[in-house]
């Protein structure tokens, strides 16, 4: 039996429920939903969130800790922020006694190990913690047995007592409480509508543990409509596939339409991460009817390699999952983010090669390329000798070589995600792109990967980027036409870049352009005479950009400057 060692009433206890972000712009959901069932239990116990960042300063984090005066102190940890977490728990354990309890994906399936090579940490919570996180606490402070508590991890003396995780069901508490308002400040926030996954792929969590299961429709609805009010911009469904049920995803969404523009204010976005190749017309012909800018669809696909697929437990209709993000581009109504994976079971340096190209030929607004990673609890870790691979032991493990992959060609393609990162997903060479690969035959994959290696990562300004951007790939196009496509990138993506002469030249019909497209009107009208084009650009800098990241713009053709001003 553990006790805990000294005894307390239950109304003098005070506990800090914590948990460090990747940045501030993320509101934390995890520490508000252990926070709102703790105090739906047990109103008497004195509970504090506090909210952090990696980049913050762990001394100043551990202070602001500390000057809550805790008996307990918990930490969701995930890869992100777990080295961070456990530097800060060593850190509180040399000022303080506070007992401390982790919790989240990234302790969840490695409890023992933890417990055995961190004496600082005194409980592991793994899995869900709504229902085991207030019962622990209540035991704790009451002297009670807690041996009988699913889901959690400690040590009795020298050995470590495991108890496997509790499948949960039913409806968690809403985390939106009135304190959780007064901390969210207009950041990017989170709703959760069910947990689990219908898919067990072999590199996730998401299908491991409890079963797929929806919440209570009825909490969800009043949840949106309090999230859309709060002053937050961007709610993002945490939900691993949101439309795995046809028919609550389409009431959701129907939901949100609705109530758009009355219950819901007009500058709010929703984002769903979704299975493409499951999408039903239905649901289809409802994201159609949305207002620009409403919606934005997050896609996983992984690879295009039927037999990777296959090996990683992925179930995918690759034509169909074409089909339907063809379909959501032609909308035009929505960003769409799709993902590749480097490293799965099979793929080799050219099957990767060939699901770049077949996913960038879909021009969603964004192509990610994800490193595998070797999560704790996740097949590919727990068995690999069927998914054999070299990984950095350090979150967030990333792949390092494979037998279909060397430790050279992963560091190759890192290059080739960050020219992706810096010359499509940002929106900035958007034009340019399209010259270089449909009227100069390039394909995808070699602009990224040849540009992304001869640079190489460093690190410069946009314009010395677009320099080098013009430098290098005249050699495989015409210099000329080049320079205007560039010079239209540059123009549509920034209102403050101060271009180079070299990408700028002054054309002599360039006063009569801009008199006449922009007279009297402020420096937000940026106009560029294109004669290779034979065409003038017009770009609005007044009005806000749309959701690629480029303000609004027009052509017209060079001959309006010689005809009379209407």
């Amino acid at each position: 039996m553990i006790q805990c060692e000294k005894t307390k009433e239950v109304n003098d206890m005070n506990v800090a429920i914590c948990c460090l972000s990747a940045k501030y712009i993320h509101a934390s959901l995890a520490p508000w939903c252990l926070y709102t069932s703790l105090k739906e239990k047990y109103p008497e116990i004195n509970a504090t969130v506090i909210e952090s960042t990696i980049n913050k300063e762990l001394s100043e984090t551990a202070d602001g800790i500390l000057a809550t005066s805790p008996d307990v102190i918990s930490f969701t940890c995930y890869i992100w922020n777990f080295e961070k977490t456990l530097k800060l728990c060593e850190m509180i354990r040399e000022k303080s006694d506070s007992k401390i309890i982790l919790g989240g994906p990234e302790v969840s399936y490695r409890a023992k190990d933890v417990l055995s090579n961190h004496q600082y940490v005194d409980y592991i919570v793994s899995g869900e913690g709504e229902e085991i996180f207030p019962e622990l606490i209540y035991k704790l402070y009451n002297s009670s047995d807690i041996s009988d508590i699913p889901s959690l991890s400690y040590r009795d003396g020298d050995e470590i007592i495991y108890h496997p995780e509790k499948e949960h069901e039913g409806t968690p508490p809403s985390p939106y409480c009135e304190e959780f308002f007064q901390n969210l400040k207009g950041r990017i926030s989170y709703i959760e509508t069910s947990r689990g996954c219908p898919y067990r792929c072999a590199f996730c969590l998401s299908g491991r543990g409890s079963k797929l299961r929806f919440f209570d429709i009825n909490q969800v609805k009043s949840d949106i409509i309090r999230l859309s009010n709060s002053g937050t911009k961007t709610i993002k469904f945490v939900d691993r596939t949101f439309n795995a049920s046809e028919s609550r995803a389409n009431e959701i969404i129907s939901f949100i339409l609705d109530n758009y523009g009355e219950n819901i204010p007009e500058n709010i976005c929703f984002h769903f991460e979704i299975a493409g190749d499951i999408l039903k017309k239905s649901t289809l012909e409802l994201l159609k009817k949305a207002p620009d800018g409403l919606f934005q669809l997050e896609i996983g696909m992984q690879s295009f390699n039927e037999d990777t697929l296959k090996a990683i437990n992925r179930k995918t209709n690759t034509d169909k999952l074409i089909e339907n993000i063809k379909l959501l581009k032609s909308f035009g109504n929505m960003h769409i983010h799709i993902d590749l994976i480097v490293g799965l079971t099979g793929e080799d340096f050219e099957s990767f090669k060939r699901s770049f190209n077949t996913g960038y030929n879909l021009k969603a607004d964004m192509l990610q390329m994800g490193f595998l990673k070797l999560l704790h609890g996740s097949d590919m870790r727990e068995q690999p000798d069927k998914f054999p691979c070299e990984f950095r032991q350090e979150p967030p493990y990333e792949v390092t070589s494979t037998p279909w992959l060397t430790n050279e060609e992963i560091t190759a393609l890192k290059n080739c995600e960050d020219a992706l990162d810096r010359l499509y997903n940002s929106g900035r060479f958007l034009m340019s792109l399209d010259y270089l690969i449909s009227e100069c035959k390039m394909s995808p994959f070699d602009v990224f990967f040849g540009f992304g290696n001869m640079i190489n990562g460093c690190k410069m300004t946009l314009s010395q980027y677009a320099e080098h951007f013009y430098s290098y790939f005249k050699e495989y196009s015409d210099p000329v036409l080049l320079q205007e496509h560039l010079l239209c990138d540059l123009l549509c993506c920034s209102s403050s870049l101060q271009i180079p002469d070299s990408l700028r030249p002054k054309h002599p019909l360039y006063r009569q352009a801009r008199h006449r497209l922009a007279d009297g009107s402020s420096d937000k009208i940026k106009v560029a005479v294109l004669p290779s084009l034979n065409k003038i650009i017009e770009i609005n800098q007044s009005k806000p950009k749309s959701f690629n990241g480029r303000y609004p713009y027009k052509f017209h053709s060079i001959d309006i400057i010689k005809a009379p001003a209407e």
